[in-house]
């Protein structure tokens, strides 16, 4: 026994764990005591037990086991934390306790598990349970059933969840233990009990033979409703009151009676649509019947199923609504209406979207005389209208009630009855009821029975569900007869009514579904039918009244009760509206009776006085007397015996007036005893001294007889007469009238329709300017109510009037209207302020009812509606263009339009976001001209726009929440908030979507009353949004979340986070709540108070005052838009009426200034916020601002001074969360007011930059960079020369930082802008900025000296005689920062660049074109460094004028507007058709990005955007993936048409690397060689395919050129380690290029290039070369390609060039090679077209514009003077010569005596002399043939020579030394070019040689030496280019000679030396190639034409 005394010592929570089985029995013992004691059920003794309990119910001991269970019972019961043990205990219970023999353990386990529902842990319990019923074991099977069953007998089915227990129910009784099966038996007996025949449908399908047993068990129920007997701990009170029940041993009246269990929300949903046959859509258009009927017998097979699953069932129900509308087929008629009544019922709320369209189709179909047919359609028509309200059908129905056809007008009545029976007085408010009654009246009227029968049925029903009070009204003319028949009705409809909703109607105040009749039909019903009959109408108006302010609003202000509401007179008042007229004598008897008869005498006595006394003691009669025993007809007709109202005597008429009042206030005064007097009134009502008497006695009138009747007679009366002065005050009276009584829509719309009332507006111009003045008045109060929509009365009014009147409104705008102060006190309690607010609402509904509205059904056609579904996007926006001018021109519009809201619908899904922003204008167009009648297009179109709120795209959503607040003004959010529609919205796991439609529910939440219960569906939604990753979406959801809880309540909110993991921190819900109910002190109170919301009225009061209060507040805009306001604060600035912005610290004039300032335009509490002294407020209203931003861009233009002001004051706040968020707003704010395209104005200017510029000081880096941001922002907004002179300012500053940012700003400003900014001269600016190079500051030293660098890119030397004089040390310092920049250029700029990013966002707009992808990085560098490094590049690279025309492809001005020639040439812009942004490809377009289009064009765009990306891997990642393509000759094909796309590409990464990626020192230059590689690689492999080769175009191949030639000059490139490998490829490139490219297309772009290259002064002369040695190139491609070309626009291109460079101005080139290249081109041409050449000058408009036309014709001239021989091209007199001196034969053997000479070493010299002599002798002889086969080394030989005895005779070697030249040197002058030999003409017709010979020679002799003279610091050009030696390289210029020809050796062995590495062969003398032979002669021929030249000038 001693382990026992061990363990006995343990404390009772660890013996409950020991390992013996004793210990632990000993300690649940113990346990089970210590439970029962503790009395604090939250004792923390409790909390020790937490992890045992499930251990209590677990253990392994039976007899443990059993004691375990005991304890856990007691501790469930009694412990407050025992819910958290729950779900483990359960599932314990369920395992290891239902699977005991013993019978005590099951049932202990049942009790713990009722326990826990006890505690509320309900679903937790019944989820294990039903976990249990998947085990294996048949006896926890069994257990857990009665575990259920037990649960729902006693708790009830509102507690425990049927659904779920329903939907395993039947696999129960498929069990194969008997066992399981009877249990689950019983369980179903219980279910019944509770739901009754709910149960029957899902049971349809078990065992037939189960089934009928239940049905007999099912049969022995009690019918008595079951009760609940067991209660949850928060029941208490329930508790309470059935105990009290039991013990009076009465049933009592069941107030809690059992809420009514719907089938349809036990059943699963069917999902149907895709189980439509396949061709269901072509069977149903057949031709056949029998096949239509094939399809329809499916559909209606598939819509048997009870409950079907939502989707889309738009095309469905249109077809089938074809079918019942225009199938001939009667039978399929009935069909097709059968389908849509189960559409219908298996959908129910859903189905509503679609119940317009087809409710009008059906009701025109009941012209059908068979009944199955009418039957079907009632059937279908009736399901429908559960879908939907009888408010949003209305309309249809009334179209049809006056349709020819007595069937269709007797089945609509019949419909309107039987949809009245569903309604209660709240579903059918009198503003639906009076068209109806207005309707029906007419129908018990018509000729046709069957349909007065219908109208009776349906005015009685009526008449019995909104009772005879709202009726009446209605009624008032209609006889006796006819009123008892409806009377008759009414009674006869009270049995369905009961049947259909019993006492459940009165308590629960909603339709009951149509489908299962209702459940409560029981005795006690009966009962109540039978009682019924005759009190029934007085028990139901008090049923109205305590739901008083609420339900009688509506219902008053239609009935026209003024503000009366509803009087408790109004009963008897009803009846009297019918008194009789009566004769005078039985009025005389009658007075006589009530009156003394001195007073009766003495009324038309003659004597005045006596006419006084009588009317004394009339009145004291009066009132003395009773309201019962007033005659009031009786008295008012003796007061208007003569001389009744001619009474003469004042004081007699006022007394008689006074009279009139009093009885009117008194008696029971009806509209038959006011006519009598009216008369009379107006008459007097201008006198002086009776007017006022008049007043008070019409006054009385009106509120006895209403106002709307009594000013329609005075109004008429007066009018009626000529007296102005009485109309004038009469119209004053009624001003004053509908102050007094507020003014109700009906007063309105019945003076409207008797004409008179508006018939003095109609001639306002015409009436004595009293009256109008009156009027107008008038008119202005009723504005008060009305609002705008009064306004559309007059539009057509003459100006003069409508501008009084427009005066008028003005005056009224932003005035409230009066409290009714009559015509309440007769109100029957509540409040009469809530009636009114909704009254006014009200009000202008009812006016706009009264507008015409046109019906534009028609107008909605087939063709439009295929428009706007149109694949092309332009029709569709032709379509959506079309019905935006249908809308206009009909301004209002009829809810019929036909087929357009699907259309519509379509478009809001658009690809192309212009069209859904259309669209959305569209419906915003669409609500506000439709009016309130949208109501029933929310389902189907509103609903969708609401997913537009989920659109990435800031504006679309801003447009689809504008749409959606636009169509709930007109809807009110009832409908919005019905169905499950907003919870499926939520549900979308949209950001985006999520938090736009939680922040407009916390908008409207606030201020609604009431809301469906389908609100509860958003809830689960709502918690998930509170968990949401993205932070927007959960602060959307905590904001809306206090609102949630006010509809819903505490309770069924905290019921709704048990589905949660964690349950929802409740001290959340208390603040925000307790924010929200600004009177209840504690959080926790607050909890409990709204529990009470939804108590009554009064309850509902308390929480929605002050919520309302402040949350209207901040739901309003916080920018109020004053007209005006910021121009005149900026007057009284100017005129010095307030203190100017300027101040070093702000002082607290400015900020009260500031204050005051802003109360006027500033909400209220933001305001409070803004000027808090606490910081952390300010970052509240910073963070409203930001907020707001997006949605209040004209509120805060409107205030953009005022906020910029108080960002400055932000500024000296010491508190850095603050600054950052002032400048992340500014940030926003500034990127908004660029979207708008706002510019700051001076003063926001003046008062806002220099406090920012404070700021570029600041110690922290990051707000810092953020500074810069914004100031880089601002440039878009305002000039950047002005923001120059604001930073010049900040350049002064004490603060080195402030001064070292400020001049770096300058540097950025100057590189983007040019010297253009710098403000007030460059010349001052930059002596300001030189200034600061010597700073004692470092960084400000380095920022002056980077910024003069980026002038110097910019300006070039020219900065230097701006600076003016500097210290000797600043000048070295800045030359020496000069030539570092020039080694590695731009890269300061691109260092400031990297800085920050967004620098110089010129392009702005395209930013957002931009926005995906790598492109839009790409784009953002390219622009800055074209904007920042372009102008550097003309000191050191290309100039910026032959830079890729990038300028065409994002325009440098911020404009979007971005075309490509080429690309527009080859239409590749239907490729990026879906979007809306101009055509450049130059962004990275996403792959499934266009439908219309094969997938692999939109992969190959895809893969060529990415080519052009800033990100070197992904560029070179695309250049390979193309490459293959190339290679692979199958797939090559694919890339056709996408050719220019992908050389556009090309040419802007080129530019990209030249401009960036070069100047980037942090970039592995290896990177960039393998980008170049990849580039030059793929483009080689693009030019060996012709066919792909010839479609590049001419402005492409441009670019492209100019992109390769600046490579190929790109000095860095040559310092990589590749480089000269690069250079090489770019060589072979440009070959294939000028090969393969479509010869037309690329001669073309060289002359375009080339006549670019020479306009543009800071050019390279090296670029020009380098085109014009592609030009000979093509030149000499000629001959093989003539025919290919098309010369008319190659000599079109000549033409303009030579337009452009006439020859004189060719000539003042500083080379000469330009006008050669040109010469040379035309000649060839000349040469193999022959004068056909002059056929092709059809391009040319004008052909005298430059000489090309004389120019060919003198060529042409040339060559047909010469012979015809090949061979000898001599010119004729050459040949001639020739043939004097010598025969042909005798020539060749003289030359060939001569160069065997030359060719023997020992009589070289000899020979060449003799050479020489002949040359000079027959100076046309033609050597060619003997060179032509020689060497090359040879020729030059042979030149060499020639010119050396050329020197020594003429004495040349004066000329040469003259010029620096040694004749040594001379000899060892290689030239690359043969053309020389002309030098060695000496004097041909030995004449004495003149100064212009020398002067040739001179200029022949430059440009040799030029050619071999390359500018130093520039890399040669590659003269290896186009390796053919016939070609000369490009001449340096002119000036350049005498500075440079010392260098000329080495520059010609540096040459020679290049040429040999670049392995092309290379005429220069060292080498051993040979010439080949093509381009010698080639070269002679040239010679040929240089020597006619001269000779022709010669002469």
């Amino acid at each position: 026994m001693g382990d026992d005394s061990e363990w006995m010592k343990l404390p009772v929570d660890q013996k409950c764990e020991h390992k013996l089985w004793k210990a632990r029995l000993n300690g649940y013992e113990e346990a089970l005591k210590l439970f029962q004691k503790i009395d604090d059920e939250k004792s923390p003794e409790w909390s020790k037990y937490l992890g045992l309990i499930k251990k209590f119910v677990t253990d392994s001991n039976a007899v443990a086991q059993l004691k375990g269970l005991e304890a856990a019972l007691a501790y469930v019961e009694n412990a407050h934390v025992a819910g958290k043990t729950t779900g483990e205990v359960a599932s314990g219970v369920v395992n290891k306790v239902f699977n005991q023999p013993k019978a005590r353990a099951k049932e202990l386990g049942v009790d713990i598990c009722l326990m826990y529902i006890e505690i509320e842990k309900g679903e937790a319990v019944q989820e294990e349970l039903l976990k249990g019923l998947d085990n294996k074991n048949p006896k926890i099977i069994v257990a857990c059933i009665e575990t259920l069953r037990k649960a729902l007998s006693e708790f009830g089915s509102k507690i425990i969840s049927l659904k779920p227990i329903i939907k395993v129910l039947p696999k129960l009784f498929e069990s194969r233990e008997k066992a399981v099966r009877d249990e689950a038996k019983l369980l179903a007996v219980e279910i019944y009990r509770w739901i009754r025949d709910a149960l029957r449908p899902p049971l349809q399908n078990i065992n037939s033979v189960q089934l009928k047993e239940l049905e007999e068990e099912w049969v022995k129920v009690s019918s008595a409703a079951p009760k609940q007997t067991r209660f949850l701990r928060s029941q208490q009170e329930l508790k309470a009151k059935f105990e009290q029940q039991q013990a009076a041993g009465g049933d009592g009246d069941g107030e809690e009676a059992v809420p009514q269990v719907d089938a349809y929300e036990l059943l699963e949903a069917v999902e149907i649509l895709s189980k439509l046959p396949k061709d269901f859509f072509e069977k149903i258009e057949a031709k056949k019947w029998q096949e239509r009927k094939e399809a329809l017998e499916a559909v209606e097979l598939l819509v048997k199923n009870p409950k079907l699953e939502s989707g889309d069932y738009a095309d469905l129900v249109k077809a089938l609504k074809k079918v019942v509308g225009k199938d001939t087929n009667v039978m399929l008629v009935a069909l097709a209406a059968k389908c849509l009544a189960g559409l219908a019922s298996g959908l129910r709320k859903k189905f509503g979207q679609y119940a317009g369209h087809v409710v009008p189709t059906i009701l025109e179909k009941f012209k059908e005389k068979k009944p199955q047919v009418v039957q079907a359609l009632q059937e279908a028509i009736d399901a429908i209208f559960l879908t939907t309200t009888l408010q949003n059908i209305s309309e249809d129905v009334l179209a049809v009630m006056d349709n020819k056809n007595p069937t269709i007008k007797q089945q609509a009545s019949l419909f309107i009855a039987r949809s009245f029976r569903h309604c209660t007085p709240s579903t059918l408010p009198k503003s639906l009821l009076k068209p109806f009654c207005a309707a029906l009246l007419k129908h018990i009227n018509d000729s046709a029975p069957e349909v007065r029968d219908a109208g009776f049925e349906a005015l009685g029903t009526a008449l019995k569900v909104a009772g005879e009070k709202a009726v009446n009204p209605f009624l008032a003319d209609v006889d006796k007869l006819k009123l008892d028949r409806i009377k008759e009705c009414a009674e006869k409809v009270e049995l369905v009514y009961g049947k259909k909703t019993g006492a459940a109607e009165k308590k629960e105040g909603k339709p009951v579904a149509g489908k299962t009749p209702a459940l409560s039909g029981s005795a006690g019903d009966k009962e109540i039918k039978d009682a019924a009959a005759k009190p029934g109408p007085q028990k139901k108006a008090p049923a109205v009244k305590p739901g008083g302010p609420p339900k009688k609003s509506k219902p008053a202000a239609a009935a026209g009760t003024g503000g009366a509401g509803a009087k408790g007179k109004k009963g008897p008042e009803t009846k009297e509206i019918f008194e009789s007229e009566l004769s005078i004598e039985v009025c005389e008897e009658k007075a006589a009776a009530v009156l003394p008869a001195s007073c009766i005498q003495q009324l038309d006595s003659g004597n005045w006085k006596e006419r006084l006394a009588s009317m004394e003691e009339f009145q004291k009669t009066v009132e003395l007397m009773e309201r019962s025993e007033m005659p009031c007809q009786a008295l008012v007709r003796m007061l208007a015996k003569k001389p009744g109202w001619k009474e003469t005597n004042f004081q007699v008429m006022q007394m008689k007036l006074h009279i009139v009042a009093l009885i009117a206030q008194k008696g029971n005064f009806s509209k038959t005893s006011a006519q009598v007097v009216l008369d009379g009134l107006v008459d007097k009502v201008g006198d002086v001294k009776c007017g006022s008497n008049a007043k008070e006695a019409m006054t009385a009138i009106a509120e006895a007889c209403q106002l709307p009747w009594t000013a329609e007679q005075l109004v008429a009366m007066a009018f009626s007469q000529k007296n102005p002065k009485n109309q004038s005050e009469t119209l004053n009276w009624l001003s004053n009238a509908i102050k007094e009584f507020g003014f109700s829509g009906y007063v309105f719309q019945e003076k409207l329709e008797s004409k008179c009332f508006l018939s003095w507006a109609e001639d306002l111009l015409f009436l004595e300017s009293a009256v109008r003045t009156s009027a107008i008045t008038l008119l202005g109060v009723m504005y008060l109510y009305v609002g705008p929509p009064l306004r559309m009365f007059f539009e057509d009014e003459k100006p003069a009037l409508l501008s009084q009147i427009d005066a008028e409104f003005e005056k009224m705008q932003g005035q409230t209207a009066p409290a009714p102060t009559r015509g309440i006190s007769r109100n029957s309690g509540g409040s009469g302020d809530d009636g009114e607010e909704e009254e006014q609402e009200d009000v202008g509904n009812d006016v706009v009812d009264l507008l015409p509205r046109t019906d534009i059904g028609d107008k909605i056609t087939a063709e439009l509606v295929a428009k706007i579904g149109d694949k092309n996007w332009k029709i569709r926006k032709e379509g959506l263009d079309e019905v935006t001018s249908i809308i206009n021109d009909a301004k209002f519009i009829q809810p019929n339009i036909g087929e357009l809201p699907a259309a519509l619908k379509s478009r809001l899904n658009d690809s192309n976001k212009i069209l859904v922003q259309q669209t959305l204008s569209i419906l915003q167009q669409l609500a506000t001209a439709m009016g309130p009648n949208i109501k029933q297009h929310v389902k189907n179109l509103g609903i969708p726009v609401i997913t537009v709120l989920g659109d990435s795209k800031n504006n679309v959503r801003a447009a689809a929440l504008a749409t959606v607040n636009a169509w709930a003004e007109q809807t009110g959010m009832k409908e919005w908030l019905e169905g499950e529609d907003l919870s499926e919205e939520l549900k979308k796991e949209n950001p985006f979507l999520r938090q736009e439609l939680l922040g407009w529910l916390a908008d409207k939440l606030p201020t609604l009353r009431s809301v469906p219960s389908d609100l509860l569906l958003c809830v689960p939604h709502l918690y998930s949004c509170l968990e949401d990753r993205n932070g927007d979406v959960r602060k959307k959801a905590q904001d809306a979340l206090p609102f949630f809880m006010m509809h819903l309540g505490f309770e069924k909110m905290a019921k709704a986070t048990g589905k949660l993991k964690v349950l929802l921190s409740v001290s959340k819900g208390n603040t925000s709540l307790s924010k929200t109910n600004t009177n209840l002190s504690k959080g926790n109170t607050s909890l409990k108070k709204s529990k009470s919301i939804k108590q009554g009225v009064q309850g509902k009061k308390v929480l929605n005052k002050p919520t309302l209060k402040e949350d209207d507040d901040k739901s309003g805009p916080i920018f109020i838009i004053v007209p005006n306001g910021k121009e005149q604060r900026m007057k009284d600035e100017k005129g010095l009426r307030v203190l100017k912005w300027n101040f070093t610290t702000p002082r607290d004039e400015y900020i009260e200034q500031l204050k005051t300032q802003m109360s006027s335009c500033v909400a209220k509490w933001l305001q409070d916020e803004m000027f808090h002294a606490d910081f952390q407020h300010h970052n509240k209203a910073l963070a409203v601002m930001i907020e707001h931003l997006e949605n209040e861009k004209d509120g805060v233009i409107s205030c953009l001074d005022l906020i910029l002001k108080w960002l400055t004051l932000r500024f000296f706040d010491t508190n850095t969360s603050v600054l950052m968020k002032t400048l992340e707003y500014l940030k926003l704010l500034f990127n908004m007011l660029s979207q708008e395209e706002y510019h700051l104005t001076e003063n926001e200017a003046s008062s806002f930059i220099p406090y920012l510029i404070i700021k570029v000081g600041e110690p922290k880096d990051v707000i810092r960079k953020d500074v810069r941001a914004i100031l880089n922002r601002m440039c878009l907004i305002y000039p950047a020369s002005k923001m120059f002179t604001f930073i010049m300012e900040g350049t002064k500053s004490k603060n080195s930082k402030q001064r070292a940012e400020c001049l770096e700003e300058l540097g950025c400003l100057v590189g983007s802008h040019g010297m253009n900014v710098c403000q007030p001269t460059p010349g001052k600016a930059l002596k300001e900025m030189a200034a600061h190079i010597g700073d004692r500051d470092n960084t400000v030293r380095n920022a002056a000296l980077n910024t003069i660098v980026t002038v110097y890119n910019v300006h070039g030397d020219q900065v230097f005689k701006l600076i003016g004089n500097l210290s000797e040390k600043d000048m070295s310092m800045l030359e020496e920062r000069i030539k570092r920049s020039a080694k590695r250029p731009s890269a300061a700029p691109v260092r400031q660049a990297e800085e920050k990013p967004q620098r110089i966002q010129n392009i702005s707009a395209n930013a957002s074109m931009l926005r995906k992808g790598p492109a839009e990085d790409m784009s953002s560098k390219l622009n800055q460094n074209r904007n920042m490094g372009s102008h550097s590049e003309a000191a050191h690279t290309v100039p910026r004028e032959f830079q890729l025309d990038l300028d065409e492809i994002e325009n440098d001005n911020g404009t979007v507007k971005c075309e490509m020639p080429a690309l527009v040439q080859h239409k590749l812009d239907d490729i990026f058709e879906p979007v809306l942004i101009p055509e450049p490809k130059i962004r990275a377009v996403s792959p499934h990005f266009d439908d219309m289009h094969s997938n692999t064009a939109s992969t190959i765009n895809f893969v060529i955007s990415q080519v052009a990306s800033g990100d070197i891997n992904t560029s070179i990642q695309a250049l390979a993936q193309i490459d293959e393509v190339f290679r692979q000759e199958d797939k090559a094909e694919a890339m056709s048409g996408h050719i220019d796309q992908f050389l556009i590409a090309t040419f802007m990464q080129l530019r990209l690397i030249y401009n960036t990626h070069m100047a980037d020192e942090k970039l592995d230059k290896d990177e960039i060689v393998k980008l170049y590689s990849c580039i030059i690689g793929s483009m080689i492999s693009l030019f060996q395919i012709e066919s792909l080769a010839r479609e590049a175009s001419t402005g492409v191949l441009k670019d492209l050129m100019h992109g390769l030639i600046t490579l190929m000059l790109d000095s860095r490139v040559e310092d990589l380690e590749e480089g000269e490998q690069v250079i090489r490829s770019v060589n072979l490139l440009v070959v294939k290029v000028l090969e393969k490219s479509d010869q037309t297309n690329i001669l073309s772009a060289l002359l375009v290039l080339l006549q670019d290259s020479l306009l543009a002064t800071a050019s390279s002369p090296k670029f020009s070369e380098l085109v014009m040695k592609c030009l000979w190139r093509m030149v000499r491609l000629l001959p093989e390609t003539i025919n290919s070309i098309n010369l008319d626009r190659i000599l079109l291109d000549i033409h303009i060039f030579m337009k452009v460079f006439p020859k004189e101005k060719l000539k003042q080139c500083k080379s000469e090679f330009p006008i050669r290249t040109l010469k040379t081109l035309l000649h060839t041409l000349c040469k193999l077209k022959g004068p056909k050449i002059l056929d092709h000058l059809t391009m040319i408009e004008n052909k005298n514009e430059s000489e090309l036309e004389a120019h060919l014709c003198r060529v042409m001239k040339h060559s047909m003077d010469q012979t015809g021989s090949k061979a000898d091209k001599d010119t004729e007199k050459g040949a001639s010569r020739i043939e004097e001196k010598a025969s042909k034969a005798k020539v060749n053997d003289i030359l060939a005596e001569i160069f065997k000479k030359i060719g023997s070493k020992e009589n070289t010299k000899e020979g060449l002399a003799e050479l020489y002599e002949y040359k000079k002798k027959y100076s046309d002889a033609d050597i060619e043939p003997f060179l032509k086969n020689s060497s090359q080394f040879f020729q030059s030989y042979v030149e060499r020579g020639l010119r050396l005895i050329e020197t020594e005779r003429e004495g040349k070697g004066r000329i040469a030394s003259s010029t620096g030249i040694s004749p040594q040197m001379e000899g060892t002058c290689v030239p690359v070019s043969t053309h020389t030999v002309t030098s060695s003409i000496g004097n041909t017709n030995g004449e004495e040689v003149g100064p212009s010979v020398y002067l040739e020679r001179l200029k022949i002799l430059r440009q040799r030496c030029g050619l071999d003279n390359a500018k130093q610091e520039d890399r040669p050009p590659l003269t290896s280019l186009l390796s053919k030696p016939a070609v000369p390289t490009v001449a340096s210029s002119t000036d350049m000679l005498h500075s440079k020809l010392s260098q000329l050796r080495e520059s010609r062995e540096q040459y020679q030396h290049l040429d040999l590495d670049s392995n092309q062969t290379h005429s220069s003398g060292i080498g051993t190639t040979t010439a080949s032979p093509s381009s010698a002669a080639a070269n002679i021929d040239d010679l040929k034409k240089r020597l006619e030249r001269i000779k022709s000038s010669r002469k």
